[in-house]
């Protein structure tokens, strides 16, 4: 609870005081507090005692009221509650005068003192909501050391060109990205990516603007502008999400904006024709008064904004940023998902997977390292990764294109290659079936083994397709790989569909003959690196981008992004949407129906102000918690 909140919490809390000893002394006292003072004149005594109260408690309604009006904007939810509390003090003084007995003094100001209670749930709630994303504000850095002519220069991050060395100590936060030069340390991400765990950086390694550096002094070298940096590039996102708006709050918009003038006429005419038919005047007022506290749209305008506000604060909190609300919606409805191969169900990265015969795999992984060394390729760098020793100088190396390597070292001959090569060289080697980049290896003539090279899956594939296919959701694959190698990774992701041997336009192709085909409702989207699917990210009615941190085609072209280079952040966002709709309908219903029973009833003199007031401030204070729901610390603990 902030400054403000604080400040707004105690001018509630003295004044409900204040009301209440007003209230129980009027109520208790023979003869009210009117009596108590006597006379003709005695019931300016509570009218001064619940107008210092209803001033102190509503001077900034009135006043954004007032100014409503005089900009031509009166008919909100300010000019509702003055128009009805003055309405009702006025009522009183009537009565006061007439009978010496007022009577609706302490309902205007309990009017006005609950609907204050009301607004402060509004801003404790929204600012809640707000905590998860508004921590994302603060990785916005306020300056950067940046060397120059052997002199650390402080200066605005705006004012770093690439290519200019910065330094970065402890504590503080990477202003632009680049790549460490210098030092070693860890890397506070969680603003960013929502992981609780440093990440561990050395030179070479790249670094983005918004990690907060935690333990040594680190050196880098710039390689974007400030302007194209990540944080930039999230804040940016982060500030524009509230810009758009879902279905649910286009409709709530356009309905307060018709409903409001309706409510206004209607209560009108329920004073003044009644009234004038039965000549009681003073009961119809008060049924018109009533009936507009009562009809305030506040509740509606509030607790959906609100609710999908909470379920991007929620996704945020896992990981997950989301574009606007209209995307939270949407995806609620999401039951295609189209997964690119290379970088989201794998890693992106080769390795070897299998060596065969196991029991000679250091010899096998030796000698093909041994041939393989001055290769950049990155099945050559994957087998040099799984030696992890380093590779006997001496050989002459050939390449022999389109078949492998021949190293030869003082009459000794090591083969290294696809089955080409042992063929041409009449070696009888027992051929590897599984899926992916088979490397044989022969020495003198005599086959040794075979190496396996695949892209690694990633681990949380599975479960991740699992929990999908769970909720009823279509998966389908896409990939560039032979049949052999789509067939296996599918499998192993447990997609239900999938499409081997695919171009780039092909896959665009794909994605647009699935969007032709797909039912009405159906939304489709497209999981990808975010790095070369801008395309079909942009294509698909929902585009996730996979790992978010440093990829500007990510943040650019998809509607979700996953800041943790993590699958798992799907499934999450899904059920943070699901729960979201649900508050959202669950707030629409219960408050029409709730406001629609206490507008008959005060319509026909069976309700009175009081509970016109549950049925606005009341109403409105249990959908703000209700919404609140979405973004409590137990609900991301169960969607995680």
């Amino acid at each position: 609870m902030n400054a403000k909140q604080k400040k707004e919490l105690l001018r509630i809390a003295v004044c409900l005081a204040a009301f209440l000893v007003l209230l129980i002394t009027d109520k208790c006292i023979d003869g009210g507090l009117a009596g108590a003072a006597g006379g003709k004149y005695g019931w300016l005594l509570p009218f001064g005692l619940f107008l210092s109260v209803y001033l102190a408690i509503g001077y900034d309604v009135l006043w954004r009221a007032l100014r409503g009006v005089l900009r031509g904007q009166m008919l909100d939810e300010n000019f509702l509650m003055c128009i009805a509390t003055l309405g009702a003090f006025a009522l009183a003084i009537y009565t006061g005068v007439t009978t010496g007995h007022p009577e609706g003094f302490d309902e205007a100001c309990a009017v006005l003192l609950f609907y204050q209670v009301g607004e402060f749930f509004q801003d404790y709630a929204t600012g809640r909501s707000r905590r998860s994303i508004s921590e994302l504000m603060d990785i916005r850095p306020d300056s950067a050391h940046v060397l120059r002519c052997g002199e650390t220069v402080t200066v605005e991050p705006s004012e770093v060109a690439v290519g200019e060395r910065i330094a970065v100590n402890p504590g503080e936060k990477v202003p632009l990205d680049g790549v460490v030069v210098k030092g070693s340390s860890s890397l506070d991400t969680r603003a960013l990516t929502g992981e609780s765990l440093p990440r561990e950086v050395t030179e070479g390694d790249r670094v983005v603007s918004g990690s907060v550096n935690v333990t040594s002094r680190l050196e880098i070298s710039v390689e974007k502008a400030f302007y194209d940096s990540t944080v930039s590039k999230i804040l940016d996102l982060v500030e524009h999400a509230a810009s758009q708006k879902s279905k649910a709050e286009n409709f709530i918009t356009k309905f307060a904006r018709w409903y409001t003038p309706m409510v206004v006429t209607a209560a009108i005419l329920l004073a003044v024709i009644p009234g004038a038919v039965t000549g009681d005047w003073m009961d119809w007022v008060y049924r018109a008064l009533s009936f507009l506290v009562v009809s305030c749209p506040c509740t509606l305008v509030i607790s959906v904004p609100l609710s999908f506000f909470a379920g991007i604060g929620a996704a945020s909190a896992a990981g997950v940023l989301v574009k606007g609300s209209n995307y939270l919606e949407k995806f609620d409805k999401a039951d295609i998902f189209v997964f690119d191969k290379t970088g989201t169900l794998t890693k992106g990265n080769f390795a070897v997977v299998k060596v065969t015969p196991e029991r000679d795999r250091e010899r096998i992984l030796a000698l093909a390292a041994s041939a393989e060394r001055d290769s950049s390729h990155p099945i050559a760098r994957s087998i040099a990764a799984a030696y992890g020793g380093t590779p006997k100088e001496g050989y002459v190396l050939t390449n022999i294109a389109g078949e492998g390597i021949s190293a030869n070292k003082e009459g000794s001959e090591v083969l290294v290659g696809n089955e080409k090569l042992m063929r041409r060289h009449l070696i009888d080697f027992l051929p590897e079936e599984g899926a992916g980049t088979v490397v044989y290896v022969a020495e003198n003539g005599k086959f040794l083994g075979s190496l396996l090279v695949a892209d690694e899956p990633r681990p949380e594939s599975r479960d991740v397709v699992a929990s999908l296919n769970a909720m009823g959701c279509r998966t389908v694959m896409l990939t560039g790989d032979n049949e052999r190698i789509a067939k296996s990774v599918a499998a192993d992701a447990g997609v239900t569909e999938y499409k081997a041997s695919l171009l780039p336009q092909d896959k665009v192709a794909e994605v647009e003959r699935a969007l032709s085909s797909k039912k009405p409702n159906d939304v489709l989207c497209f999981v990808g690196d975010g790095i070369n699917d801008a395309p079909v990210l942009m294509r698909s009615d929902i585009g996730i981008a996979m790992g978010g941190v440093g990829s500007d085609a990510a943040i650019e072209a998809s509607d979700i992004v996953l800041m943790r280079d993590d699958l798992k952040g799907i499934p999450v966002a899904k059920r943070i949407a699901r729960k979201t709709m649900r508050v959202v309908y669950e707030n629409i219903w219960f408050s029409l129906i709730v406001k629609v029973a206490i507008l008959i009833l005060s319509a026909v003199g069976l309700a009175g102000m009081w509970l016109a007031v549950f049925g606005d401030v009341g109403v409105a204070v249990i959908a703000i918690l209700n919404a609140m729901r979405v973004n409590s610390k137990r609900r991301q603990e169960r969607a995680i």
